[in-house]
């Protein structure tokens, strides 16, 4: 568990300690890569426009703090700066001198117009690896359009086979496309990190489009449209490509979600709900057999299950070394002790929420894990360590440029008395 000790923007010890990162991204897709890094010791400075980044308003709130800015922007400290004038540009270039990462999702040619692109940051620091999320890439017709995680779940195919035959394509209900893209993000960013450190090689950019990641996570569907023309419909919780695969409901209205990709394991299930017979047949002895029949085992399985109790079944299962398991929602998973045993949850002391629950940094790495120090950050709150301390600017020419509008966040300095 989080020991809540270490103040907001403190750099903790970790595997990526002394990477330093600079994220000027908003929303979610590439603050996340941050979000990912800051977990594991970098030191992330996250810089937001004075207005605040869109995610401080969006979802949930308690005390008026996003609980989705909370979760996407913890571990990092926070400097307010609008890089799109010419003074917060500068301030940005500044920032890149000595960072190993750059972090930017604005639409293809927006940092160029700033005089930011990478051909300008490469010059002022060489060894600097540049992430550029962005909806369709930096290239390609388009590139132009604006584009977020909803898009990327429509055009990569997801949302064609996700739901059910009867229904329309679906949407997931959390940030999918964006997530991924934020995981392939974060370890294209170690690869270019390991080919600058290791072959000595210079930075580069990493032209993240949030389509393209989930479009590889579906799978051989290119494979399988290519070489046999099939195109994957919606299978609702089943699967056209292995059975018995689905969901379903116990005597005391508990779902359950079972998985019998493997042989021995769909054999243990029939024998487990009582139809051994079904193993003899001839169809029973690959997936391709067992997809068509598929019908047969819901039927067999889904009529066993139905008729127990959901701790019968899950007994039952676990007595056979069958592979089943509980469909949780959050309530289930707080309660839940493997949850509780790996603390997987970890409670963080937060000066703004209190004690606060959340999902701790993952993976595992058993001798330098990550850790969760704090959730997110208000606007500019390390403006001065930041801007004054590491770049050498004085706290009045901060605070001038916090009244021009080009930083954001409190003041630096005291408020003159107008009595005076």
């Amino acid at each position: 568990m989080s020991d809540g000790t270490k103040a907001p923007g403190a750099r903790p010890d970790g595997p990526l300690k002394g990477l330093r990162v600079i994220d000027a991204a908003v929303l979610f897709a590439g603050p996340v890569i941050g979000t990912l890094l800051a977990d594991f010791g970098a030191d992330v400075i996250k810089v937001e426009h004075p207005r605040g980044d869109a995610l401080r308003t969006l979802g949930w709130h308690k005390d008026g703090v996003s609980l989705w800015w909370a979760f996407a922007n913890r571990n990092k400290r926070f400097v307010s700066i609008d890089f799109g004038e010419p003074e917060g540009a500068a301030l940005l270039r500044e920032l890149v001198k000595d960072a190993d990462v750059l972090i930017e999702s604005f639409r293809p040619g927006t940092f160029e117009r700033w005089g930011l692109g990478p051909d300008v940051l490469h010059a002022i620091n060489p060894r600097l690896v540049m992430v550029r999320a962005s909806g369709y890439g930096q290239t390609g017709p388009y590139a132009p359009r604006p584009g977020f995680g909803t898009v990327a779940e429509s055009i990569s195919g997801f949302a064609h086979i996700n739901g059910h035959p009867d229904g329309p394509p679906t949407l997931p209900p959390f940030a999918l496309g964006d997530g991924v893209a934020s995981l392939f993000g974060t370890f294209g960013t170690m690869f270019a990190l390991w080919h600058r450190d290791v072959h000595g090689a210079p930075g580069q950019v990493i032209d993240l489009a949030i389509y393209e990641p989930l479009f590889w996570l579906l799978g051989p569907q290119s494979l399988v449209y290519d070489q046999t023309g099939r195109i994957q419909g919606r299978t609702g919780s089943s699967t056209d490509w292995t059975a018995p695969r689905n969901a379903y409901m116990t005597r005391d209205g508990r779902w359950l979600g079972l998985s019998a990709s493997s042989q021995s394991i769909a054999e243990r299930v029939m024998r487990l709900v009582g139809h051994p017979e079904v193993i003899d047949e001839p169809w029973f002895a690959d997936h391709v057999g067992r997809v068509e029949n598929q019908h047969i085992l819901d039927r067999y399985i889904g009529g066993w299950i139905a008729e127990h109790d959901y701790a019968e079944v899950l007994e039952g299962f676990e007595k056979a070394q069958a592979v089943i398991g509980p469909i949780y929602s959050i309530a289930d998973i707080f309660q839940d002790p493997q949850y509780i045993a790996r603390e997987t949850i970890v409670t963080v002391d937060d000066p703004r929420l209190g004690k606060a629950r959340t999902q701790n940094a993952v993976p595992r790495l058993v001798d330098t894990p990550g850790s969760v120090r704090h959730l997110g950050g208000d606007l500019g709150q390390d403006n001065r360590a930041v801007l004054c301390d590491e770049l050498g600017h004085s706290p009045e020419e901060i605070e001038r440029l916090r009244k021009a509008g080009i930083v954001g966040g409190q003041p630096l300095l005291p408020e003159a008395d107008p009595g005076v």
